[in-house]
């Protein structure tokens, strides 16, 4: 069995090559195996349903635009491009929602940028799904414990964490993938290190989806290049002036980042989402939709709702009266009306401009009060309720909790219907389930033709 204590003394670029590279598949858990699957369909969910956002479209356009060997599948399309440009271009569709999947541990989305990276190559080199399962789940779990190494002052100095975090992830997941030893593997990490960038600064632009995308195409361009014999610094991740100490990194004691790796998996602690809306308003809805549901609330039941969130919240997704879609994804006030209404705050279509002026959303929303409490975890929430008859409900939420395994794939199952529609969603999961590439490569290119008509040109 894998034992990360036979690296004592080793840096975290040799630690985690290492790990890469010779953990073996049946050490891995059945557990995280089993959530990197279903993580692996929410991506794919999302970003079938994002495919045609206009970010999307330009992307997908460009790299048709320069085509090169048929490798691996584009969303959108019937065509198959390299898997470096394929990386690039998914990466950029699956985050495009921004309602794919979130670890707190390093806030990043994992699943963002190593699944379009290990998808792209799985298809380059015939891996079958399995394959890509296990090496995207060891990439994932590269990128939490980096991005927990790497510590909060690099997020919060404004590095986008999903992006520069990714990087290394993918390049983890590729690296397994093509079968790269040790020494490849941190050739290639430290390529990763130059290449390693995105900035928080391109929040609420096109740039921050296609950070995920760049940091997926730099992870398989960097493992590529070292199978191909490149050579970079190995431990450019961590050496004096590498990526850590210019990177804002607090950098704690590498076994304390990498302890247990390889027998516990952090991965397993993953977040969905299963509303289309900001993070941050996740632990609020959770609540309202428990008391609602607990209590048989109805609507015309409800006076008064006081929501308390962690007080750096109040100025992420507090918009008081929202008069746009977007702006209702950023409005506790409009989406806890949304929930008490019995909306589907799971559908994108439930947000948009006509519901910020819906009457009933609006005579709920005014009875929603929203306050920074100062003590509850980013990923908590206080909700009381009181209703006409002067009843009181309560209660603190933790989004970052336990969730049993059949209740994730329900709700991750009854987002992708939400968002796919019932078929489309049912032989996504029948695919993703069987493992079968050919078969995922199928319903793909099915929903792309029938979804959204296929009017690129890839010589243009």
């Amino acid at each position: 069995m894998y034992d990360v204590t036979d690296r004592r003394g080793a840096g975290v670029s040799e630690a985690i090559a290492h790990y890469a590279c010779y953990l073996n598949d049946g050490d891995i858990a059945p557990g995280a195996l089993g959530v990197a699957r279903l993580s692996f369909f929410d991506w794919l969910a999302v970003t079938l349903a994002g495919m045609d956002e206009p970010v999307c479209r330009i992307v997908r356009k460009f790299v048709l635009s320069e085509r090169g060997a048929d490798e691996s599948m584009i969303f959108g399309t019937q065509h198959k491009i390299p898997a470096r440009a394929a990386a690039m271009a998914n990466g950029t569709m699956g985050h495009a929602l921004d309602y794919d999947d979130t670890h707190f541990a390093y806030l990043g989305h994992p699943g963002a940028v190593v699944f379009p990276a290990a998808l792209a190559v799985a298809q380059k080199v015939g891996a079958d799904g399995i394959r890509l399962l296990t090496s995207t789940l060891i990439g994932m779990e590269a990128a939490i414990r980096i991005g927990a190494w790497l510590g909060r002052d690099h997020h919060l100095i404004g590095f986008h964490s999903t992006a520069t975090v990714g990087t290394f992830g993918a390049t983890v997941a590729v690296s397994r993938l093509l079968e790269l030893n040790a020494i490849q593997t941190q050739h290639a990490l430290g390529l990763a290190a130059s290449r390693s960038s995105g900035l928080r600064a391109q929040f609420g632009t096109m740039a921050k989806p296609f950070h995920a995308g760049m940091a997926a195409s730099n992870g398989v361009e960097a493992a590529l290049l070292a199978q191909a014999g490149f050579l970079a610094r190995p431990n450019a991740l961590e050496c004096d002036q590498g990526f850590a100490p210019t990177h804002g990194a607090e950098t704690n004691a590498p076994a304390d980042a990498l302890q247990g790796l390889g027998k516990v998996w952090k991965f397993e602690a993953v977040l969905h989402k299963f509303h289309a809306c900001c993070h941050g308003a996740h632990a609020a809805l959770e609540a309202v939709l428990r008391l609602r549901d607990s209590a048989n609330l109805r609507p015309q039941e409800v006076r008064h709702v006081l929501i308390a969130v962690p007080p750096r919240y109040l100025e992420v997704c507090n918009i008081p009266e929202p008069t746009t879609a977007l702006e209702a994804k950023f409005s506790y006030r409009l989406c806890t009306a949304m929930i008490l209404s019995g909306r589907d705050t799971a559908a994108l279509a439930t947000y948009s401009d006509a519901c910020c002026r819906d009457p009933e959303l609006l005579a709920l929303r005014d009875r929603v009060e929203v306050t920074g409490r100062a003590g509850l975890d980013e990923t908590e929430a206080e909700i009381r309720i009181e209703t006409m008859h002067g009843r009181r409900l309560e209660v603190r939420y933790d989004i970052n909790q336990p969730m049993d395994f059949s209740t994730r794939t329900a709700r991750l199952r009854a987002k992708a219907k939400a968002l796919l529609s019932e078929n489309p969603a049912g032989e996504l999961w029948d695919a993703v389930t069987s493992a079968d590439l050919a078969s995922l490569e199928a319903v793909c290119q099915a929903f792309s033709a029938k979804g959204r008509p296929s009017t690129e040109n890839p010589n243009p």
